[in-house]
């Protein structure tokens, strides 16, 4: 039997937001096999076990591109939900209207409200700075989603931070994990790109499952898919680079 897996995929581009759904095997994928992919992350975990880290290690898929003119060509920026959560302690930060800060507090998310968000006020760019530092992503409820501009300026838009929304008829602390389960992939000038694809408390078979969710969704993202791909390497924390690609 053959599980495929359903994602939301969510594409941009300098002209439009294309949001696609897509059908695939995660451990299926073309010019690198499965076997491949997990028998590198095995080694990597095993690495990591006889180093003996005193933290939690986040494994990394790092991507060089190939025939790629970032000055001609159109930048790409997509996100995935991978199958396992990548990054148990992201910090996020709920811009939250009444209902949202009773949730937060009754499960111990952080958040602040539409008061605390004016306090900082959107010509302070000290304090909006600080704010996109202290946390790794936002979400917002919908009445305050539509007022982030006014309230903080452009300035966590800039750093890739606008909040995502959180409605009142989705779980808070699903919804926080989804975001923790989610990468993003943003072609900027240079040919390098870096996701966190796991860490090393997770199985072997769950950390390949996200490499291959998200080497697929990339390829998918590029112009001239494969043909667009240099090499492709996985790396822990502090552990060296394996090249699969």
């Amino acid at each position: 039997m053959i599980v495929y897996f359903v994602s939301w995929l969510v594409i941009r581009s300098s002209e439009k937001k294309v949001k696609i759904r897509l059908f695939n095997d995660p451990l299926k994928m073309s010019k690198i096999s499965s076997e491949q992919v997990r028998q590198t992350v095995g080694n990597i975990l095993k690495e990591s076990v006889e180093a003996k880290r005193n933290f939690t290690e986040t494994i990394e898929l790092q991507i060089n591109l190939k025939n790629y003119d970032t000055k001609k060509d159109k930048r790409f920026s997509g996100q995935i939900k991978l199958a396992t959560v990548t990054k148990p302690k992201l910090r996020i930060c709920i811009f939250a209207d009444q209902q949202h800060c009773d949730e937060a507090t009754k499960i111990g998310a952080e958040f602040m409200d539409i008061e605390a968000l004016k306090k900082i006020g959107p010509k302070n760019k000290k304090g909006i700075k600080q704010l996109a530092k202290s946390y790794d992503a936002f979400l917002a409820s919908e009445t305050i989603l539509r007022q982030v501009p006014k309230l903080l300026g452009p300035g966590l838009n800039k750093v890739g931070k606008f909040p995502t929304l959180l409605t009142h008829n989705e779980d808070m602390a699903t919804k926080i994990n989804e975001v923790k389960s989610t990468i993003k992939f943003q072609l900027k000038k240079v040919l390098c790109l870096a996701v966190a694809v796991g860490h090393v408390n997770l199985t072997e078979r769950e950390i390949a499952t996200n490499v291959i969710q998200a080497i697929n969704f990339l390829v998918s993202l590029l112009k001239k898919q494969w043909q667009n791909v240099k090499t492709l390497y996985i790396k822990s924390t502090m552990g060296p680079s394996h090249r699969i690609y």
